[in-house]
């Protein structure tokens, strides 16, 4: 019987990173459901699909496939009509994008299928915003993973400098908080708390802190 956790918070919280590495003390697989909707805004990008015309993007993914890829180590592949774009999908725009276009109902229902299936199939660490609430409702364990603004952006500042890409810590953390903003408040799975999701707040912990804390969860 697959065991499922769902990983749900904020951008910044530090959901993909803990994720990954929980799913490789556990043995089992990592779904990086931000990373599908990052490949859908890499194709409205590429293509010059009006982010902020619903009708356009969504015309424009109707038949764009997304595939995740494992790997060794919890780590997956991103695949964009066959081509791998795991690093060209984590530019600030590209995130920025993916804000955008996820707030889409014809979005979010080409990649609801294919995320429950995972979940079904296998046991999973997934991670995004509303996994506990609409994807996997019946997880078995649900952690709502946050952190402050403020620790949330110098993390961002940090992923950005290690890049070699220019970033204002002011500038970033407007984004981040505007992205919160955005992201708490669209129409469609709205970024929440899941009513039986335990809290976590990762401020001041690193990320194998985080995870020992998550698995201490898992067996309380």
């Amino acid at each position: 019987m697959p065991y499922t956790i769902a990983i749900d918070g904020p951008a910044g919280a530090g959901k993909s990173t803990v994720a990954r590495a929980l799913s490789r003390r556990l043995g089992c697989l990592y779904v990086d459901t931000g990373a599908m909707y990052r490949a859908l805004s890499l194709f409205c990008l590429r293509h010059a699909i009006p982010l902020h015309d619903e009708e356009a993007v969504s015309k424009a993914v109707e038949g764009v496939s997304v595939s995740l890829r494992p790997e060794e180590e919890g780590g997956q592949r991103v695949e964009l009509d066959g081509e791998d774009v795991s690093g060209e999908i984590r530019t600030q725009e590209v995130g920025d994008a993916a804000s955008v276009i996820s707030c889409y109902g014809a979005v979010r229902t080409k990649l609801l299928s294919l995320q429950r299936e995972l979940g079904e199939k296998h046991s999973v660490v997934m991670d995004g915003r509303d996994i506990g609430t609409r994807v996997l409702p019946g997880a078995d364990l649900k952690i709502y993973l946050t952190a402050s603004s403020e620790v949330r952006a110098r993390r961002r500042m940090r992923e950005l400098l290690e890049k070699g890409e220019k970033a204002d810590y002011a500038a970033v953390k407007r984004e981040v908080e505007e992205r919160d903003y955005r992201d708490m408040h669209r129409e469609i799975a709205p970024l929440k708390r899941a009513e039986d999701a335990l809290l976590l707040d990762s401020s001041d912990l690193t990320i194998e802190g985080t995870v020992d804390a998550i698995l201490a969860l898992s067996k309380g």
